[in-house]
């Protein structure tokens, strides 16, 4: 069987896909604080590329959710708004992390 290229996937199938696997790496990143962009930054250089109009409504709605919380800084004269786990967040990621193991795992033994 021919493996289709992945520009061949149709976009939304990839978002699908993606969805879930986002907010899990995401929660992790901000285990550390960081602004929006230098998170948008480690994401990409992990391979997660996502452009702003998907990860800032993506960061508010974990922060709306009680797994982040965000704060306001001025570092060389510009405001940026530092997100980090909340307790919710750092107690919710392990299990989180543990689900996608396991669906992962599953997920492998159907596919191969």
């Amino acid at each position: 069987m021919k493996a289709i290229p992945t520009t061949d996937v149709p976009d939304n199938l990839v978002l699908e896909l993606r969805r879930g696997a986002v907010v899990l790496a995401v929660l992790a990143q901000l285990r550390t604080e960081q602004y929006g962009y230098s998170l948008k930054k480690s994401l990409g250089d992990a391979g997660l590329a996502m452009d702003e109009g998907t990860l800032y409504p993506l960061l508010r709605r974990l922060e709306s959710q009680g797994l982040l919380r965000s704060r306001w800084r001025v570092e060389d004269s510009r405001p940026r708004r530092y997100y980090r786990l909340s307790s919710q967040g750092e107690a919710m990621l392990p299990a989180l992390r543990a689900e996608w193991d396991s669906l992962t795992k599953a997920v492998r033994r159907v596919i191969e």
